[in-house]
This record gives C-alpha cells, sequence and structure tokens, in this order.
C-alpha cells in the first residue's frame, strides 16, 4: 500500500492542497499541488553520486504547460506540445532562482526538478502554485535541500495589497510582485510596478514573506509524515582539508596581488596566471592540482570579500556607492527608427527601436487564451562582449530572462496604444559586458525608443546592487562588477524613474538576507538610478517631437461599424485594391477603427480619402469627382465615393441637347458632378451640365437649373390597343434603369 497524505489549508481565500503518495511514486519526490481549480505535478530527482571531475552543480527545471490542462489542442502541424515557450522558459527560471541557493556547499550530483501544469482555472496562476510544489517535492525526496520554501504574488490597488490576486485582480493592480524564500528570509524577488515608491516595494516584499509562512508550515507536516530518509553526506576528509590549507598558503598572497589591477581583461590575465602557478606548485609537491580547482575559488571569493570589507574599496578601486563613468549617445544608426549606445564602465548595451504597425505584433498561444503583444524587447549576449569565442545560437534561458527583466521596467511607461498606435521592437545587443548588462538595457532600450519618437512618460533607468555579507559586517555594492557578482551573495537589480520604481529583482546566494539590508539597498540603488537618470539626460532628456522619418506614419481614422463591409469588399477585392494602388499598410478592426501605416504621407493621404470616400453618403448639392464606368442611350453611370454609383442623365450631360451620350464621356473617363437628388429608390441623380468640367466650379446660377420633368399620364386604353393589335406594351423609359433614357428626356420616346 502506497503512503497517501494529503495536507489541505485556506490561503488568501482559496484552497490549498498538497498530496503525495499517488502519482508519480517513482520520482524521488512528487507532489500534486491545487489551488482552487489550478492543479500541478511536481517532481524531483536526483543522482545518488556526482560525475567524477564536476565542478559544478547540475541543477535544472522544466517547467510545462500541457494544453489540455485549459481543455485546447495544441496549434501548429505537430498538434503536441514540442519547444518551451517563453512564458515556460521564465516561470522554469522563476522555480531554480529560490531553490538553488539551498543546497550544500560543494553538492555536485544531478538534480531534475520538473513542473507539470495539469489544470488551469484561468483564476490562479500556475507559477505560484509550482514554486510551492516544486519546494514540497524536494522536502520530501530525500535530496540534500535546506528548505522548505515557499512563494506568494503579491498585488497592490488603493493603498492595500492583495495575496494572490487573479488575472481579473491583476488587471487593475498597479503592482505585480512574486516573493519567495524560507522561514528566515527572503530569497527571491521578481515584479514589476507603475513607479511606486520604495518603502510600497518593501511593503510588498514584508507582506508577501509573512502571508507564506502557513505554506512552508503545511510542506513541514507533509514531510513529517511523508519525508523518505535524507541522503548520508560524505564529510570533507583530512587530505582534503590539508590540500586546502595548501592551497590557502601557496595561493592568497599573489591571487589578493592580482586583484589590485583595476583593468578588467589585465586582472583575469594576473588571476590566471596565480592561479596555474598555484597547480603547478601543488603537483611539484606530489599532490593532485586538478582537485585544487574548487578551492581556488573559494580562496578568490575570500580575497575579494574581505578586501571589501577590510577596506570600503572595491577590485576596481571604487568605494561602495560610486556609480561608473557612463556616456550616452543616440541617432547612432541613420536608417532605424530610433538607436542608442550606452555605456558605463565596461559594459556597453547597443539598443534599437522599431515601429511596426498592428500586422507586426506577436500572437502569442497562452493557456489562458490567444493575445496580442504590441511591445517586444529582445536581448543578445553575443561571446565577443566578454572576449571569448563561443557558439553562436538560438537564445538561451539566460538570454529571455535579462530581456524580459528589462521589458518590465521599460513597460509601465509607454503610452497606450489609442495614443500611440504603434507595434515597437527594442533589440539589445550587448557589445561589452563586465556586470549588470540587463541594466544597461533598460537605460540603452530607453534611449533607443525615445530617439525614435516614442513618448515614453518619462526616461528609465536601472542598477544592479551587490551584497558582502560575513559574520564582521556586511557592505552594499552599487553598480557592481561582473566579478562582484559572481563572488558575493545578492544580484539586487532596480530600475524605475525619478519618480518611483518600475522593477525589482533580487536574487540572494545565501540563506536569506534581512529586511534592513533591502532597505540600504533600496535606498542606495534610488541614488544610484537618479544619477544614471541625470547622465542619460546629457544625451536626450524626453521623447523627440515626431516618429523617425524613417519610420511609417500611422493615421487613425474611425468609421461606422456597418461600413467596415463596404471598406474591405467582396472577399477583401477593395481593401487589397487599396493597399496596392496606395503601398500603405491598413489594419482594420471589428469597432470600425482603421489604422493607415506609410511612410510616404500622400500614399497616406490617399489611402484615407479612398476609405472615407467609400463611407461617407452623397449629400445634395457637394460636387464629386468621379469616373465612368459605363455609357447607356440614356445617360452615363459614374462611379464616386468609392464604391458609390450615380446617373448623369443624358441631358445633364451639358448644355443643349445631346445627340448620344459618347459624344460627351466615354467609359473611363474622369469627371466632375453634382448631387442633385435621389430617385424614389433611393439611387443618385447627378449632373455634369452645372459643374465647371475644368474648375470644378458650381455654375448652376450661370446656366440655370432644369424644370422638372412632367409624369406621364397612363394610357391604359391605348396600351390595351395595343396589345390587342399585337404590336406589344409602349416601353416605358425610367431614369432610375439601365434600359434607356429617363421620362421627360430630350430623347424621343
Amino acid at each position: 500500500m502506497f503512503n497517501y497524505f494529503r495536507k489541505e489549508l485556506d490561503w488568501g481565500g482559496r484552497k490549498l492542497v498538497l498530496e503525495t503518495g499517488k502519482i508519480a511514486r517513482q520520482a524521488d519526490g512528487a507532489v500534486l499541488v491545487s489551488y482552487g481549480e489550478t492543479i500541478v505535478l511536481c517532481t524531483a530527482v536526483g543522482v545518488k553520486s556526482a560525475k567524477p571531475g564536476q565542478d559544478f552543480f547540475p541543477l535544472t527545471v522544466n517547467y510545462q504547460e500541457k494544453a489540455f490542462a485549459a481543455g485546447k489542442i495544441p496549434g501548429g502541424f505537430f498538434k503536441r506540445e514540442g519547444r518551451p515557450s517563453e512564458a515556460e522558459v521564465l516561470k522554469s527560471r522563476l522555480i531554480d532562482r529560490p531553490i538553488r541557493p539551498l543546497f550544500p556547499e560543494g553538492f555536485r550530483n544531478e538534480v531534475q526538478i520538473v513542473a507539470t501544469v495539469l489544470s488551469h482555472d484561468m483564476e490562479n496562476d500556475p507559477d505560484i502554485v509550482s514554486m510551492i510544489g516544486c519546494s514540497a517535492a524536494l522536502t520530501i525526496s530525500g535530496i540534500p535541500f535546506f528548505g522548505p520554501i515557499a512563494a506568494a504574488r503579491v498585488g497592490y490597488k488603493d493603498g492595500e495589497y492583495i495575496l494572490n490576486p487573479t488575472f481579473a485582480q491583476q488587471e487593475t493592480s498597479v503592482l505585480e510582485l512574486v516573493v519567495a524564500g524560507t522561514v528566515e528570509g527572503v530569497l527571491m524577488v521578481e515584479s514589476e510596478a507603475q513607479e511606486l515608491p520604495e518603502d510600497v516595494m518593501l511593503g510588498a516584499v514584508s507582506f508577501g514573506h509573512a502571508s507564506f509562512q502557513p505554506v512552508i508550515q503545511a510542506i513541514i507536516e507533509l514531510a513529517e509524515h511523508a519525508a523518505k530518509d535524507p541522503w548520508q553526506l560524505t564529510e570533507k576528509s583530512a587530505e582534503e582539508l590539508a590540500l586546502k590549507a595548501r592551497v590557502d598558503a601557496l595561493g592568497r598572497s599573489s591571487i589578493g596581488e592580482a586583484y589590485q589591477e583595476r583593468v578588467k581583461q589585465a586582472r583575469y590575465e594576473k588571476v590566471g596566471a596565480a592561479k596555474k602557478a598555484v597547480v603547478a606548485a601543488l603537483n611539484a609537491e606530489g599532490l593532485d592540482g586538478d582537485k585544487a580547482k574548487g578551492l581556488l575559488h573559494d580562496l578568490e571569493a575570500d580575497v575579494v570579500r574581505n578586501a571589501i570589507l577590510d577596506t570600503g574599496m572595491r577590485i576596481d578601486g571604487r568605494d561602495t556607492r560610486t556609480v561608473r563613468p557612463i556616456m550616452a549617445e543616440v541617432g547612432i544608426l541613420p536608417r532605424a527608427h530610433g538607436s542608442s549606445l550606452f555605456t558605463r564602465g565596461e559594459t556597453q548595451a547597443f539598443c534599437v527601436a522599431t515601429l511596426g504597425t498592428g500586422q507586426d505584433e506577436q500572437v502569442i498561444d497562452a493557456l489562458e487564451g490567444e493575445y496580442r503583444e504590441h511591445f517586444m524587447l529582445h536581448y543578445n549576449f553575443p561571446p565577443y562582449s566578454v572576449g571569448e569565442a563561443g557558439r553562436m545560437g538560438s537564445p538561451g534561458r539566460r538570454e529571455v530572462g535579462h530581456g524580459k527583466l528589462a521589458w518590465r521596467a521599460i513597460h509601465p511607461l509607454l503610452p497606450a496604444k489609442d495614443v500611440f498606435p504603434y507595434t515597437l521592437r527594442v533589440v539589445s545587443e550587448i557589445t561589452e559586458s563586465n556586470g549588470s548588462s540587463s541594466m544597461a538595457t533598460v537605460c540603452g532600450s530607453s534611449l533607443a525608443l525615445m530617439d525614435a519618437g516614442v513618448p515614453l512618460k518619462r526616461p528609465v533607468a536601472g542598477i544592479a546592487m551587490g551584497l558582502i555579507k560575513e559574520d564582521k559586517g556586511f557592505a552594499v555594492l552599487s553598480d557592481i562588477l561582473g566579478d562582484e557578482d559572481h563572488l558575493g551573495d545578492m544580484d539586487f537589480k532596480v530600475a524605475g524613474t525619478e519618480v518611483g520604481v518600475t522593477s525589482l529583482q533580487m536574487d540572494i546566494k545565501i540563506t536569506s538576507i534581512t529586511f534592513d539590508i533591502m532597505r540600504i539597498a533600496l535606498d542606495q540603488a534610488k541614488d544610484g538610478r537618479l544619477h544614471i537618470l541625470g547622465e542619460m539626460s546629457k544625451a536626450l532628456t524626453g521623447a523627440r517631437g515626431d516618429v523617425s522619418g524613417t519610420a511609417p506614419r500611422i493615421t487613425v481614422i474611425n468609421v461606422p461599424k456597418e461600413k467596415i463591409r463596404e471598406v474591405i469588399g467582396t472577399g477583401g477585392k477593395v481593401i487589397r485594391e487599396i493597399v496596392e494602388a496606395t503601398k500603405c499598410k491598413i489594419d482594420i478592426n471589428d469597432d470600425g477603427t482603421i489604422k493607415i501605416a506609410a511612410t510616404d504621407i500622400a500614399q497616406a493621404q490617399q489611402a484615407i480619402d479612398w476609405i472615407r470616400g467609400i463611407v461617407a453618403e452623397p449629400e445634395i448639392g457637394v460636387i464629386y469627382t468621379g469616373k465612368v464606368v459605363k455609357t447607356a442611350d440614356f445617360g452615363a453611370f459614374v462611379n464616386f465615393l468609392g464604391s458609390k454609383d450615380g446617373l448623369v442623365h443624358i441631358s445633364e450631360l451639358q448644355q443643349g441637347r445631346v445627340a448620344k451620350t459618347t459624344d460627351v464621356v466615354n467609359q473611363g473617363d474622369s469627371v466632375k458632378v453634382k448631387v442633385i437628388g435621389f430617385d424614389d429608390r433611393g439611387k443618385v441623380k447627378l449632373s455634369m451640365r452645372v459643374v465647371n468640367q475644368e474648375t470644378g466650379a458650381d455654375i448652376t446660377e450661370e446656366v440655370g437649373a432644369r424644370p422638372p420633368r412632367p409624369e406621364r399620364e397612363e394610357r391604359g386604353g391605348d396600351r390595351g390597343g395595343d396589345r390587342e393589335r399585337g404590336r406589344g406594351p409602349r416601353r416605358e423609359y425610367r431614369g432610375d434603369r439601365d434600359n434607356g433614357p429617363s421620362e421627360g428626356s430630350d430623347q424621343p420616346g
């Protein structure tokens, strides 16, 4: 009989249920988590022994959404789930970040975490459910893990925090923040905010941390009933301890001296040479120098961290609060719609903004349903940016995650679509990197968008903060270098404007940090952010007054909903003709909104006039330009106002008697006509006679209006006589028919 156990609690007004022992029993740990009607299966499996020579921790987290969870069949040709979507990649990273620091130091066994969304109720986001489930699966698996952790989503509206807001509540919230941590403290924060103050952001983190404590207790109770025996960790042998001491003795002085070099590449060469010297000395002494690689890394960290705490000076000679020199330029590329080059120390982002139309929007097929995204930010990190030769391929998890972080920072400042109806794409090419290329992307993207004429509410800047924390004290570092990120305890990124925070991301590499440290980091980050905004303003203080000359100009017009069919035409014939003739891009919405995009203003105006002509109603007394589409004995049919047709009776073609229609006009001629009335069926009556065909002027007063034609009298008896004599009925000529001239015509009946 399997060891089934179920734990449930009321959390945030909904029932949270943890179950184990029923599904996926061959995994080291498996927990089925439900919140509302969102259900996720989370599993953890670890390999009992590490691969020989393994010098890193091979942890893999895979979050996957099954289409059946929302009652859908996958799109595409194969009709099955394929490569992870961007959302799945981001949520995999979200789960990975808070659990990775909680494995033992030196643990090198492969661990795989899988979170599979089985049901989605369209109210509760599966990411929080997955983080809780993966923590529970690890906790009961026996794999060495210093958890459990829990997570919560926090919203903010009308001065009140909201725990785990539904999708509907998130639409009106000015904050979306995900926080994860242990009983002791916070390990991870991810957020997007509408320029909120630092104290509101810190309050949200505190609120979320306090709110998920009951969940941690539920996981502990689950583990008390269902946990497997913990793995035995091997203690360091006397030989390993002796090797560590020898590495310290041989390398501390030389590595410390190498870190006195302030130029990155030169420093790397000196540190590398010092390490090689230590390995060579160990080999000469008969020790295994290859086993010293991890110990040398630990020695590096110890040297750098203690130097900062002892002297207050950092690797490149700065104090803890100083931001590296900044240079910002815009308008770098002549044909791009907007471009910028943002350089901060040895980190550089080349950002390019492109403006498109609604046809360029990204269509996203998510579990929640298909939607369109009009703002895209793509981050690329080529190997040359760090002086390396490496494989160039499709974007990895890091690129997707960094791009999304910058996207969150910029997104709250974008103008509404009805105000600025463009699709926006920003590409950030990291051309140099030595710390916080994602925050350089925020700064460069803000400048590139403003250079393209996108009316951002305010410029946005970002800064990365670091932390060195030891028993003897701690130091918060502004604008961290790559080495300080690698060897430090915290990666704390804050982006925003002069008004407030728009994005906050924090990853802790130790078990947790206090809220006092977070408060110091936020205050220090604000000072750094304002300084960076000041440097950016030297290049551009706000959006340019108009979009780039190489960008399409989008004009928005509105037509009655019932007229959309006429604009599109049968099978799209009319709209295709307009597009082909004017070379414009045209988007038509069901609500009657039409967007016309073109780089040539004259072409755009041609399309606008054409569409307005289609939807306009002819007015009596107004003169229009039209085209003769058909001639008949009784007059000419003229197309005007797009698809409107009217009849110019032969008597209205010109002054005096006209013997034949084609003596005056032929099919294809362009003519000017005046609307003089409507017949009893609503058909339009036109006149060329009262319009000067050269100037288009109304000359009715000069030529005089024709008197109305008298109505014919009925000839019932005569007509009957005709029939009796076998001659057939006499034919009536009506002006509103295609079979001859109108009544009262100068033509004989």
